[in-house]
């Protein structure tokens, strides 16, 4: 799949390109600039604009052949004199890029949402023209995406506390087409938020059903939990890394059920023994062989649900499971983070809950 380039990459070359205008004096319609991964950028330079003291252009974003909101989005910078200041640059955001108002971001509150990579490479990138044409004055440059506003509506942005706009991201200054990396950036993003804000307790779901449940069942404040995807483990890890105290899971019993045989990743890819699990969990609680057999021959939990219920073991079935879910929960967490959990159903609405989860939710 074709790899393409972050939104701090299409910043770093149009403010190169615009400096190198405004210091030269000539059209620049290509550019060229290093990344941090060490590939070459060389984008085309669009919608120039040359004035007395400034100068404005722009680099369209290419996303290859990951499906961001952002791709084909113009990419502004303008750059202008700052008479009688010492050799420097500042940098600012404009239109369409977004303000951060919580903490735990990777810039402080109030500041502009471009983090600290592009703003390096912006850095590093003007300083070289500035060199080139022995300037030792003060240069001012503005980044603005005119689409921001509402391309921001279709991000996590709103969510995490960045307001009027996109932000102007990326490490590596290459975007990995559908990167498990990227998933696991923002969950990382959410938890530190959450624990900069003071929270001592986690909450997470893998997906949206599980944020909806805990709004529909315990009347939970979806704005504080984190959806995790796929990446239990992962998740366990960093929020440990944070200090969070304690641990609250909420999913669907057809994913989490494969956590109490130890699979830490759920998606379907890296493991699936579903079934086999239900059929041990009834097994555990009493039910016959036939059972067991029929639940192995299920394709979904849900229809596998429906015969524990059959079998009168339901209830015992899901503390098994729970039982187990928690131990491994508990295994990979540590002593110092304590595990709770909630399995649901579609069907069946809430199937089971640790002592101290419902507590948690609705308190």
């Amino acid at each position: 799949m074709r790899k393409g380039f972050t939104t701090g990459s299409c910043a770093a070359a149009a403010s190169k390109a615009a400096a190198y205008m405004l210091l030269g004096g000539n059209k620049k319609e290509k550019i060229k600039i290093d990344t941090p991964a060490g590939v070459v950028y060389e984008p085309c330079v669009e919608d120039i604009v040359i004035k007395g003291g400034s100068v404005s252009c722009a680099v369209r974003k290419d996303s290859g052949d990951d499906p961001d909101v952002t791709n084909n989005a113009l990419i502004y910078a303008t750059v202008s004199y700052c008479e009688g200041r010492a050799q420097s640059i500042e940098i600012v955001g404009g239109e369409g890029v977004g303000i951060v108002t919580r903490p735990g971001l990777d810039r402080p509150v109030g500041d502009y949402a471009i983090n600290t990579v592009p703003r390096q490479m912006i850095t590093e990138e003007v300083t070289q023209v500035m060199e080139l044409f022995d300037y030792k004055g003060a240069l001012k440059v503005e980044i603005s995406v005119p689409e921001g506003v509402a391309l921001s509506e279709k991000t996590f942005n709103p969510r995490l506390g960045i307001e009027g706009g996109i932000s102007i991201i990326g490490t590596s200054g290459i975007v990995e087409p559908m990167s498990s990396k990227a998933l696991l950036d923002t969950i990382q993003v959410e938890l530190r938020q959450m624990r900069a804000e003071g929270n001592e307790i986690c909450v997470v779901s893998p997906g949206n059903y599980g944020l909806d449940f805990m709004k529909e069942h315990y009347g939970y404040n979806l704005d504080r939990a984190v959806k995790c995807s796929n990446f239990i483990g992962e998740t366990i890890d960093m929020a440990k890394e944070l200090g969070f105290k304690t641990f609250v899971l909420t999913g669907h019993v057809g994913k989490l059920i494969k956590i109490s045989g130890g699979i830490m990743n759920t998606h379907s890819k890296e493991a699936d023994c579903r079934m086999e699990l239900m059929a041990v969990a009834a097994l555990k609680a009493g039910a016959d062989a036939e059972c067991a057999l029929s639940i192995l021959d299920c394709v979904t939990t849900e229809e596998g649900y429906e015969y524990l219920v059959k079998a009168g073991v339901k209830d015992k079935a899901f503390e098994y499971i729970l039982e187990r879910i928690l131990f491994y929960l508990e295994k990979r967490g540590g002593e110092d983070m304590k595990m709770e959990c909630v399995l649901y159903s579609n069907v069946s609405g809430l199937l089971c809950e640790s002592p101290g989860a419902a507590e948690i939710l609705t308190r």
